[in-house]
């Protein structure tokens, strides 16, 4: 087989997405049985996961808007926690907390099932791993999402997206900062400084070309060792010199901290004590443990943009029988059956999983809220800045408590 003739790129479009095709090839099946037996069942459905790939019990929800615009228009009803939201999966029993709901003819959206779960995944797994970088970094920390690269380029605002709602201050991806409305951070990079015969030639070229009185962040680690070319850039820019960053491969770090210590002390004693160090290059949480008290801030690549997916899967819980027409509580076997509530007490982070019954218990709250009634969506999408600083006040609380689930059957 040759090239593509249809487009450019092996990406699926919005409308392919929408219409179901990006889904596995078996609910196809599923569809032309059930139409040559005149059936669609009702089901109820949920979306869990009963593993995360951290120590830690809880994840961020990220992707439920992308999830929810592939239902739009369909005849199902769907209920989800908020984006933002955290979720809880025990490691030690069944308590894995549904994020999403859906009811409705089976047959009218079981090939929905693949791409909610690519979205979901996906985006929830970026999303979590960046609040886990801003939960140990602390909220003082500057923390930059520089990784689009490490991703397939169609991936780019989603990223960007995903790492900004979990807490980072910024990012460098273009298309990420226009459809976000947020501006794009960067300075150079070792390419440009190669192309001049001394680093301060570079330097003294991108000073010229930015705007008077933004702040001057500059590479450090090109031809010299990272002491001496700190100084260099103190010396020539003066005042001027905002930051520093510290781009070191990891084959020639050394001690990576105390070149750090170093750099710090030899501009404080020549009057940079307001020039704050950067550092980038493979860092993952391991790194921001080590570095956080001698540093003032993370570029952060790979560790963000290739994060772990988490493993959601999507369940029927309950099932039009065949005999009755009525809604019957049925799993497979190793999941648990019952269309669930899930209600949490904001007071105490005490989370209770149970049958639904439409009211939550005194003194919680459900975390499953209503998004489309018969396939029409109800409420508008929640602006950014409301999911992110969701996330924001969950880590807060992470950052020194659990959050304790419980199943309740009664």
């Amino acid at each position: 087989m040759g090239d593509l003739t249809d487009r450019t790129f092996w990406i699926a479009n919005d409308r392919e997405i929408k219409g179901g095709l990006t889904t596995d090839y078996y609910f196809l099946n599923v569809e032309k049985a059930l139409r040559n037996e005149g059936r669609d069942p009702k089901v109820v459905m949920e979306v869990y996961t009963r593993h995360l790939p951290y120590q830690e019990n809880w994840g961020i929800l990220g992707g439920i808007n992308e999830a929810l615009k592939l239902l739009y228009g369909k005849p199902v009803d769907v209920w989800t926690m908020d984006e933002g939201e955290v979720f809880i999966s025990s490691k030690n029993n069944l308590a894995y907390e549904p994020v999403m709901r859906i009811e409705g003819g089976y047959a009218d959206f079981a090939r929905y099932e693949t791409p909610i779960l690519g979205f979901l995944c996906s985006l929830s797994g970026i999303t979590t791993k960046a609040a886990r970088l801003r939960s140990l970094a602390g909220a003082n920390k500057r923390l930059l999402s520089f990784g689009t690269r490490r991703a397939h380029p169609a991936l780019s605002a989603a990223i960007e997206r995903c790492a900004y709602i979990g807490g980072f201050d910024g990012f460098s991806n273009i298309i990420g900062s226009r459809l976000l409305h947020v501006e794009a951070t960067g300075t150079i990079p070792h390419s440009f400084i190669l192309l001049y015969d001394d680093p301060r030639d570079a330097w003294t070229a991108f000073d010229k070309c930015m705007p008077k009185g933004s702040p001057r962040t500059m590479l450090v680690d090109t031809y010299y060792d990272e002491k001496t070319e700190s100084i260099m850039a103190l010396d020539l820019l003066k005042g001027k010199l905002k930051a520093i960053r510290l781009d070191t491969p990891g084959s020639r770090r050394g001690d990576w901290r105390k070149i750090i210590e170093e750099v710090r002390w030899e501009l404080d004693i020549r009057g940079g004590t307001g020039v704050n160090i950067l550092v980038s290059g493979g860092l993952d949480e391991e790194d921001i443990l080590k570095l956080n008290d001698v540093v003032d801030g993370y570029g952060v690549g790979t560790a963000v943009s290739c994060a772990p997916p988490l493993d959601f899967n999507m369940k029927i819980v309950e099932v039009e029988s065949q005999k009755t027409g009525a809604l019957v509580k049925r799993a497979k076997r190793g999941d648990i059956s019952g269309k669930k509530g899930v209600y949490r007490n904001f007071k105490e982070y005490k989370d209770i999983i149970m049958l639904d019954k439409g009211k939550p218990p005194d003194g919680y709250e459900c975390l499953l809220k209503p998004r489309i009634k018969g396939g029409k969506q109800l409420g508008e999408a929640e602006p950014l800045e409301i999911i992110r600083e969701r996330v924001a006040s969950r880590i807060k609380w992470l950052k020194h408590h659990e959050v304790s689930v419980q199943l309740v059957s009664a």
